[in-house]
Order: C-alpha cells, then structure tokens, then sequence
C-alpha cells in the first residue's frame, strides 16, 4: 500500500475483558484507492503479517456523527468524542474506539488530498480495464 496519509494512533476494545488496554494501530488512505481507507494493526509476531481492514472513507466520516454502515464495518460516535468501529469477521467481531481527534485529522488529510466528490478523478479507468482483460 503506497499510502498517501496515515496516522499512528492507540486504540482500545471497550467490550473486551480488559476495555483500558491500548492497542497500536494505523490508519492508512493511499491516493490509487481514493473511496477507501485502512486500519491496520501490527503484527503479533514477527513471522505474522499485518491484520488490514479496508472501508469506505465515506462511512468513516458519516460514523463519526451517526451511526453508519452494514456487514462487516459499521462506524459510531463513541463516548467523549471517540469513534467505534465494529469489524466482524468470521470467528465474531470487536469494537475497537478511536480517539476521535485521530479520526478528525486523518480525514482532513485524507480530503485535502482528495476531496469529497473528487474521488472518481483519481481513477485510471482505462488501464484498469486493460489490466482486467490481460
């Protein structure tokens, strides 16, 4: 992923047994994927890759007012301000609670580099219907 911005940050997973222990994670957006963004949490050991979740960077910002999405992402306003982003997968979910000033300035990078609306213009349609066809 040749991200265009990102933003370190420490999460937590306010439904889990211990709801205060912080987890490392990233938020990514790269410009060749502008409707999406990443979250991303390092590997546990070495030889693990890293867990990636992509969705849309419009349900992104729509969950920080209100709840937002289906599936297997959905995005809310959490309490004092943070956000909560439920993933589930397979084998269950987690909530995991972003701080929201985190979120705040991730989007605002993520719109200052492509604006809201101005996503379609950062697409190569036509190469991408020729790699589709190679």
């Amino acid at each position: 992923m040749t991200v265009s911005a990102a933003r370190a940050t420490r999460v937590t997973l306010p439904d889990s047994p211990h709801p205060e222990a912080c987890v490392e994670a990233w938020l990514g957006f790269d410009a060749n994927e502008p409707y999406a963004v990443c979250l991303m949490f390092p590997p546990l050991r070495a030889e693990d890759e890293p867990i990636e979740w992509w969705f849309a960077r419009d349900l992104l910002d729509a969950g920080r007012h209100a709840r937002a999405g289906r599936g297997d992402v959905t995005v809310a306003p959490g309490p004092g301000g943070a956000v909560h982003v439920t993933l589930r997968g397979e084998t269950g979910e987690a909530v995991i609670r972003v701080p929201g000033e985190v979120v705040d300035g991730f989007l605002g990078d993520c719109f200052a580099l492509i604006p809201a609306g101005a996503e379609s213009l950062q697409l190569d349609l036509d190469a991408e219907l020729v790699r589709l066809r190679a």
